[in-house]
């Protein structure tokens, strides 16, 4: 089974995250398939990109995200958007929305210590 999950980067005590497509026995940070997007909590507001086009693609063949990556989709609403293309809206409007929303969000991040 494949899996959406987290991949830590970063050093000790300053941990960053990808996203990313994995086969579901591969260690945390072993090997995968493919990069989704990118996790910063250590930021205010925490930075959160995703390829949408790619989870819409990954979500349609079947992978499933796993519980701390579905609350960060639903953080980002792609979750919804994912819904809303299953329901047959045009993939070109959700990702112009999405990228309306990610530019919204961000706002002179600065990292915590």
């Amino acid at each position: 089974m494949v899996r959406i999950r987290l991949r830590r980067t970063g050093l000790k005590g300053q941990p960053s995250y990808r996203i990313v497509v994995a086969d579901k026995e591969s260690p945390r940070d072993g090997r995968f398939l493919e990069i989704l997007g990118f996790y910063n909590p250590r930021t205010e507001p925490a930075i959160i990109k995703v390829k949408e086009d790619r989870v819409y693609d990954w979500m349609s063949k079947g992978a499933q995200p796993t519980e701390s990556v579905a609350q960060l989709f639903t953080t980002t609403g792609v979750l919804d958007r994912f819904a809303r293309f299953k329901a047959g809206e045009n993939s070109a409007a959700l990702l112009e929305e999405a990228e309306k929303a990610f530019a919204a969000r961000i706002e002179n991040p600065k990292t915590r210590r």
